[in-house]
């Protein structure tokens, strides 16, 4: 079993998308902006995943992914952002600061399944 982090402000979507994983096999933690990610990826050292929203309140899922790479210093961790954003400058801020992947929203869980297994070593 894999450790996934979700991060998205929406509790809708937080239980959206922990249910589908949860339902996978995929161990999941949830956070709600991304000063909760970052507490959380502090704690829980095993995660293999981030699974993010871009736009949140406190702290955004881009600044929360160049704070897992520079801060944390965690270059093995995966990050995907699941976003309603489709911006060219924002994907390529995003791959600069260490991004793995960028879905547009709506989250389509049997699209994602097997690169998600994948990037967690399940497949």
């Amino acid at each position: 079993m894999a450790d996934v982090l979700v991060v998205d402000d929406s509790s809708t979507m937080r239980e959206i998308v922990s249910s589908f994983l949860s339902n996978n096999g995929f161990q999941v933690i949830v956070a709600t902006d991304g000063r909760d990610g970052l507490l959380q990826l502090r704690a829980n050292p095993a995660i293999k995943l981030v699974v993010s929203d871009f736009n949140m309140p406190n702290m955004d899922g881009l600044t929360m992914a160049e704070k897992i790479r520079t801060e944390l210093g965690n270059q093995a961790v995966r990050i995907v952002m699941l976003t309603t954003e489709d911006n060219p400058q924002m994907r390529a801020r995003g791959k600069a600061v260490g991004v793995t992947g960028w879905i547009v929203k709506p989250f389509r869980g049997d699209a994602v399944l097997g690169p998600f297994k994948k990037l967690c070593g399940m497949s």
